[in-house]
């Protein structure tokens, strides 16, 4: 079990390192490389004090034990240059096993600083390890940090829903398991750890026969591009139980090396990105495309066995998207592979992404023989969808799980029509063969339920279009007017002209946001100019009012309608196809007049947080100091090309003004595209944008990354300060009228650090900012508050919606 010690070690060694290698998956490598080469010598320790004799530094490796690693008078050079050369060389060591040596393979030193080495290797030299479990318990750990922090785009499952997912396919003892991108091995182990708890008996004892336990540790396989994760999955099949784990380097969707080997079961959350110019295949797949996510789907079912099974995570993409390689990829799961879909929640790999997902389930067998697919919705997974994920009481996973276990039941007694899902819906293949084998929920969903409170209307006999009378202006030749020139999600810019002068509602054709939710329709009066992404409709009052007409298309899943693949587009023939359920007029009223009572308490609490500020008093008998004689600026930075991970990355634009707010994704997937050198930043600091009209966009870090050279990055260089304090001092008027006072004369673009340390800032007691500070987050709790009553209010509204649809 992790204890405090072995934690806080860990936390150090990371501290010690993020200066020289600011990316945590590089850091958790060497982390793991070090502790692999104590977890050896502590093995020697212990052969040698039983009698034995020391087998991994042995003959002329015996020179790169850590006892002489770590002896006193060896200078910091010399230590560099014997442990660079030490595990640079350990893949040529005789006295290793081949997965030790494959651990070390590749492996290298990426800095030269003798003193941040020697740090380092004293935190690692109070670990000791009498047994590889008590290694595997750091290592969880460590691998707690890439499932926080995320990298290059390959985000790591959380394991929460690894099991999930695993539970469902249900490996067995004699099954071979697959991941073919398999990052850490997680789903490899959790499948291991599935197995040995199914084979039980009442008891708690394994009924396994040892003939079988030696069988099923060759049963699990896994590739990965990746040398780095190869490495991390050696290291964690090892220490759980795999002495020869069978983990290759390996370009799934390139080579050709192991296309002839098939696997009963595969788990995976293949990468979603493809590079620049697309992936460039080998010829054998069934599906020709340069798209990552359509290859690894396709590669997983076409080397599932006669009976084989699959859980596969996948991106919105592979769900809907019209594109030619898309439908033929979908087609062939329907017909031959797919038995359920599972979406789930955007936020389910936050903080890193708030990726849209679902899962996949295939069966070859039971997909024969049924003539329906299960679709199953989780909207909660037992842990918030904001950006820190802490765990709630409201978790759909288990009720998810056991009713498409049931589904699967019913599926393998042919008689689906007794199965009536809380969380899902069952729909016929010929449905879905109808609708261009799009796999959407909602479409389904709605299509199935929605059908029976009014009858249903296409919007092509409720509207007027009037595409038309729409003409474009590029920025170059618009000339400045006060009228409003929009598109496809409101206002771009006023022109001098116009060409409506009348109550409309406009609809995003080419640039917008279809999902059931989003604000896709908006109303729009007067005289204005719409540009060619902006459907504009007029509604035909007499049928239909137009702030229904918003409200229902806003609640309505509009993405089965879209067509498109690099741009996506809601056209006209498919807008006029659009069927809403049409009540009387005065249904429709009182409709409205709900709404609209419900949205005046979402628009007074949303001018709440709009308005609220943070406000310090400024009292007289402070003393003043200069800021530089209580802070200090960080001038660590890095190349972002340098990266070889995911980052935490914020500019100007993530940062709100006057509150402090992120705005926005900060994680970057691909940090070889940030341009120049970069600020690094911790947790603790505070981040200030220097330039002009920046100046009061400050945000107190919470997490480790990199920044703008526009933002200083600031630490307390004393105790006598809190930072969080400061941070909302420096949002405040007053501060900003100082820093302001300073540059006004010289006209200058940005504050200088020397400027800027200059300024007289007020130094209250430590203990009288921790009351401000205190007094400060209690507001912020009653603007939170007012989030809620927003929550809430919009709650109640979707449900006034539901009620139009028959779903009370």
């Amino acid at each position: 079990m992790l204890d405090t010690e072995t934690k806080r070690r860990i936390d150090t060694a990371r501290n010690i390192l993020v200066g020289k290698i600011p990316d945590p998956k590089s850091q958790v490598e060497q982390i793991t490389i070090a502790l692999i080469y104590k977890f050896m010598d502590d093995m020697d320790a212990e052969s040698e004090e039983f009698g034995g004799e020391r087998k991994f530094f042995a003959g002329e490796f015996g020179r790169y034990g850590w006892a002489k690693l770590m002896r006193s008078g060896l200078g910091g050079h010399e230590t560099l240059n014997l442990y660079a050369e030490a595990i640079t060389r350990m893949p040529e060591n005789p006295g290793i096993p081949l997965l030790f040596r494959d651990i070390f393979k590749n492996a290298y030193l990426p800095y030269r600083d003798p003193e941040t080495l020697r740090a380092f290797l004293k935190i690692i030299d109070e670990f000791t390890y009498d047994h590889s479990e008590r290694l595997g318990d750091a290592f969880e750990y460590l691998l707690s940090v890439l499932g926080s922090q995320g990298d290059a785009g390959q985000f790591r499952t959380p394991r929460h829903i690894i099991d999930f997912m695993v539970e469902i396919v249900d490996p067995k003892k004699t099954e071979t398991v697959l991941d073919p991108a398999c990052g850490t091995a997680g789903f490899l182990i959790s499948s291991y750890k599935h197995i040995l708890n199914s084979n039980k008996d009442e008891k708690g004892n394994s009924t396994l026969t040892p003939d079988e336990k030696g069988r099923l540790a060759q049963n699990f396989r896994g590739y990965d591009i990746s040398p780095d994760m190869v490495r991390l999955s050696l290291v964690n099949m090892y220490l759980h139980g795999f002495v020869d784990p069978h983990i290759s380097e390996y370009d799934t969707l390139t080579s050709l090396d192991h296309w002839n080997d098939y696997a009963d079961v595969i788990l995976a959350n293949p990468p979603f990105m493809s590079p620049q110019g697309g992936i460039k295949p080998h010829n054998r797949f069934s599906v020709q495309s340069k798209r990552s996510e359509v290859l690894f789907v396709d590669y997983m079912a076409e080397h599932l066995t006669a009976n084989g099974r699959a859980g596969i995570i996948v991106p919105e993409g592979i769900i809907f998207q019209s594109g030619t390689a898309y439908k033929q990829l979908r087609k062939m799961l329907v017909e031959n592979y797919l038995v359920a879909v599972i979406s789930l929640p955007a936020g389910v790999f936050n903080p890193y992404s708030g990726v849209k997902t679902s899962i996949l389930i295939l069966d070859r067998d039971l997909a024969k023989k049924s003539d329906t697919i299960g679709f199953f919705k989780v909207e909660n997974d037992g842990f918030g969808l904001g950006a820190q994920r802490r765990e709630i009481d409201r978790n759909d996973l288990p009720q998810v799980q056991s009713e498409l276990g049931e589904y699967l039941h019913y599926m393998k007694k042919r008689n689906i029509e007794e199965f009536n899902p809380e969380f899902g819906l069952i729909v016929k293949k010929e449905k879905i063969s109808l609708n261009e084998f799009n796999l959407n929920k909602d479409g389904y969903l709605k299509s199935e339920k929605r059908s029976s409170v009014y009858p249903f209307a296409e919007l092509g006999d409720l509207v007027e279009i009037f595409d038309s009378k729409r003409k474009p202006i590029t920025k170059h030749e618009r000339k400045p007017g006060i009228y409003p020139y929009y598109g496809a999600t409101g206002i771009l810019d006023f022109v001098e002209g116009y060409l409506f002068d009348e109550a409309l509602v406009l609809v995003g054709e080419d640039g917008a946001k279809w999902g059931a939710g989003e604000q896709t329709a908006f109303a729009v009066q007067g005289k204005i100019w719409v540009n060619n992404h902006a459907h504009v409709l007029k509604p035909k009052r007499d049928m239909i009012l137009d702030r229904y007409l918003i409200e229902i298309l806003n609640d309505t899943d509009l993405t089965p309608y879209i067509t498109g693949v690099t741009v996506h587009k809601l056209n006209r023939e498919k807008l006029r196809n659009i069927k809403i359920p049409l009540p009387p007029l005065d249904v429709q009223q009182e409709i409205v007049a709900e709404i609209e009572g419900y949205q005046k308490i979402i628009d007074g609490a949303r001018a709440v947080i709009d308005n609220y500020r943070p406000h310090i008093p400024i009292h007289p008998d402070w003393p003043l100091v200069e800021l530089g004689e209580v802070f200090i600026k960080s001038d660590q930075t890095i190349l972002p090309e340098l990266i070889k991970t995911q980052v935490n990355y914020i500019g100007l634009e993530n940062i709100s003004q006057g509150t402090g707010e992120l705005l926005g994704n900060i994680i970057s997937q691909e940090p070889k595209e940030i341009k120049s050198l970069k600020n690094l930043f911790e947790i603790g600091d505070i981040l200030y944008g220097k330039l002009r009209p920046n100046l009061n966009k400050v945000w107190f870090s919470d997490r480790e990354g990199i920044c703008s050279t526009d933002i200083f990055v600031i630490k307390p260089k004393t105790e006598l300060v809190n930072p969080s304090f400061y941070a909302n001092y420096f949002r405040s008027e007053s501060f900003n009228s100082r820093v302001l006072m300073q540059i006004k004369g010289a006209q200058l673009p940005r504050v200088g650090w020397s400027t800027f340390s200059n300024i007289l800032i007020p130094l209250p007691s430590f203990e009288i900012q921790q009351t401000i500070v205190a007094e400060i987050e209690a507001e912020q709790a009653l603007v939170n508050a007012n989030r809620e009553l927003i929550t809430r209010f919009e709650k109640k509204i979707q449900a006034t919606l539901a009620r139009v649809w028959g779903e009370e």
